[in-house]
């Protein structure tokens, strides 16, 4: 099991590593000039050679490429004795622990570095530290609602095949999966904040976290409420799909027939035993769309004005704040890769074949 987990860790470390590769040489090949976006276009020359030189923009291409690996590695290595080389550890960027100095090198244990945002001069990090409980916790209510929704339509939709219920569940997870997140958004903003807002008193603008005038934080649930059901539509209507398709399949095998032959009542046939072998086709879509809907809440969060990382990175998307740009694609890509290795680790334990295979 130990080799198992070690390979998955590796493959996902080299993804990221990937990544990295990606992103770098997508953004450094943009006709734009990242000097000229941090210091604003009326710069004199001798403010925009320094700034190039503190981005490190007057270094050659793979010198670059070389200080972008050592910001985000969390084990890097710097220059300690020549301030004027390009690798010398700047204190100011970020704090480190020394653990082995070679000669006029040192092998630091820090945070990865993203850098700072060319608009508002922060630690791009800072930044996604203060957003990301918002986004987190709209991406959880969303899956939340996609599981104690779509679960519960699904097994009732199996149980009552055919019926008006079975057809009216299949035809709205069918309209569920067809109709865009930001639409679904745009609706629920209509109807229930402006045409039954008297009624609801519910926002389309706002954060969960807030403060008041005093800066005390509060939770702001009627906030999340939109944005989350908007967000939770297309996983519901999959998840009762799923749910439906496997409850079926279950339902005709014959260990289920034998149940009910023992005279088990209804809702331990359907609960203890259907239901329980019905979710593996569930769980494995959940676990990806929970990676899904962490990383993808840019549309809802700009739809619903909620404050979260989506927002955060369409508002600096359109002032081509390349750093923050950079960093959410990178963190978005941290999830997905986390996420993907915690479920493969999760099913080797539950299944050794798993294991075995991988």
């Amino acid at each position: 099991m130990f080799k198992f987990i070690l390979k998955r860790i590796g493959y996902g470390i080299l993804v990221l590593v990937g990544v990295v590769f990606l992103v770098f040489f997508l953004f450094n090949s943009l006709p734009v000039d990242p000097a000229r976006l941090a210091a604003g276009q009326r710069t004199d020359g001798p403010t925009l050679q320094q700034i190039r030189h503190d981005l490190g923009l007057d270094q050659p291409y793979f010198t670059r490429l070389g200080l972008y690996f050592n910001d985000l590695s969390p084990i890097s290595i710097h220059g300690t004795k020549d301030a004027k080389s390009v690798w010398y550890l700047d204190s100011t960027k970020y704090s480190y622990t020394k653990m082995l100095n070679i000669r006029n090198q040192s092998l630091v244990i820090k945070k990865p570095y993203l850098r700072k945002s060319f608009q508002n001069g922060r630690q791009v990090s800072a930044m996604i530290a203060e957003r990301f409980p918002n986004t987190a916790m709209l991406a959880m209510t969303a899956m939340i609602l996609a599981i104690a929704i779509g679960i519960i339509l699904g097994c009732l939709s199996a149980v009552y095949q055919s019926t008006w219920f079975d057809n009216l569940a299949t035809f709205l997870s069918t309209i569920g999966i067809s109709i865009p997140a930001y639409l679904s958004a745009m609706i629920l903003i209509v109807l229930l904040a402006k045409e039954l807002g008297h009624i609801t008193h519910l926002n389309n603008i706002g954060s969960f976290i807030e403060y008041d005038d005093l800066g005390n934080k509060f939770y702001s649930w009627k906030n999340l409420i939109i944005p989350a059901l908007a967000l939770g539509l297309r996983p519901i209507a999959i998840v009762t799909q799923l749910t439906r398709s496997s409850m079926l399949d279950v339902l005709s095998q014959d260990y289920i027939r034998t149940a009910r032959a023992k005279g088990l009542s209804f809702v331990k046939v359907i609960f203890k035993h259907a239901l329980k072998n019905a979710l593996n086709p569930v769980v494995t879509s959940i676990s990806g769309w929970f990676a899904a809907l962490l990383t993808g809440t840019f549309f809802i969060e700009a739809t619903c004005n909620y404050v979260g990382l989506g927002l955060m990175t369409v508002t600096h998307l359109l002032l081509f704040d390349l750093p923050v740009i950079m960093a959410m694609v990178l963190f978005s890509a941290v999830i997905f890769v986390v996420i993907n290795i915690f479920v493969d680790i999760l099913y080797g334990l539950l299944d050794p074949r798993i294991r075995v295979k991988g």
